[in-house]
């Protein structure tokens, strides 16, 4: 992200109180399956251009996506990992069918990083985060993702950033958004996949449990999305546009 939208970011944080669900307070390492050993591909399936360098997956060259083969993703669960990218890189974590993702990017340097619904823990193309919580390119970022019922959340580096019901009406602009771009939430049974998007990206400590069922994740209902105005939204407005033409034709 740019540095004027960074500056604002943090300046809308300290009015923010960051905490932990209690239910999620309660898990341990226990809870969790490891999704990756650190020394072998198995589970997953890539072109080649993926190695496995000091325990951690890095996108080395162009090729494709990496992709955990061993099971489909649970319906309601919690992922946890770490994650790195390189100057100006653009990366996802992709956990529902279609064009849902985690995004990964270096919100400083990457073109993306101008339009909050493109910047990093956001619901690429559909929901930004509340607010910036990475740290700078080539430094470790912790990442949560968690999804019970309707409601999703993505954490970055400890703090709840997103936090909605997709199916509460008032998101409803928002969902029709990633729609457009082929995304759907209440997708189930996909692959989990990382994503090579050109430029080094690096990934480790992947694991995730199942959420029970008597387990509640519930929305915060005081989440608001950073805001997409001036030459951002313009530009996103004109590309929903030409994707609506392509439908057409």
């Amino acid at each position: 992200m740019n540095q004027m939208i960074k500056i604002t970011f943090s300046i809308l944080c300290t009015s923010v109180v960051c905490f932990e669900a209690t239910a999620n307070a309660q898990t341990t390492d226990a809870d969790f399956t490891s999704l990756f050993d650190g020394k072998t591909f198995a589970g997953w399936e890539h072109a080649g251009n993926w190695v496995i360098e000091d325990d951690v997956f890095y996108r080395k060259e162009n090729g494709g996506s990496l992709t955990y083969t061993a099971s489909t993703v649970p319906d309601d669960f919690e992922l946890r990992f770490d994650w790195k990218v390189s100057k100006g890189c653009n990366s996802g974590v992709y956990y529902r069918p279609g064009q849902v993702e985690y995004q990964i990017l270096d919100n400083m340097h990457s073109p993306y990083g101008e339009n909050a619904r493109q910047a990093a823990a956001s619901i690429f193309f559909c929901m930004a985060p509340s607010r910036d919580a990475t740290k700078p390119f080539g430094e470790w970022n912790t990442a949560r993702i968690l999804c019970k019922g309707t409601v999703i959340e993505h954490w970055l580096n400890g703090e709840r950033v997103l936090s909605f019901d997709y199916a509460d009406r008032k998101w409803a602009e928002y969902v029709k958004l990633l729609d457009i771009r082929g995304g759907d939430l209440t997708g189930r049974g996909g692959r989990l996949w990382l994503q090579d998007h050109g430029q080094d990206v690096w990934f480790r400590s992947l694991r995730w449990r199942e959420i029970p069922i008597d387990e509640r994740l519930t929305a915060d209902p005081a989440f608001k999305p950073y805001p997409v105005t001036g030459t951002a939204l313009t530009k996103e407005q004109a590309r929903v546009k030409r994707m609506l033409d392509t439908k057409k034709n």
